[in-house]
């Protein structure tokens, strides 16, 4: 597949893109939630300035992102001594 041209709306602004057909869903998925982020913000605190909100759901979504990241770091980790272990066992059984 190609690319195609869209245009997305944050924050009441249009950002036109070109992106891969199978990723647009993605993207207007993205941009959805980056608006219903900024509207929370809107309506539960005394922010109004776009700028910081915009500021505060990359910050939501960056952190949302190396948390995630943390949490398969460790799971590739644990995985790993599994494996070893696993690994040492059929060693020891096989040796004898």
């Amino acid at each position: 597949m190609g690319e195609i041209s869209i245009k997305i709306t944050i924050s009441d602004r249009i950002y036109p893109l070109k992106v891969n057909t199978e990723e647009e869903e993605i993207v207007r998925r993205a941009a959805k939630m980056i608006n219903e982020r900024i509207k929370d913000y809107q309506d539960n605190y005394a922010v109004r300035d776009k700028q910081d909100l915009l500021s505060m759901a990359v910050l939501h979504y960056a952190t949302a992102v190396l948390r995630t990241e943390n949490k398969v770091q460790n799971q590739d980790t644990a995985v790993a001594d599994k494996v070893e272990e696993l690994d040492v066992l059929l060693n020891g059984f096989f040796k004898k």
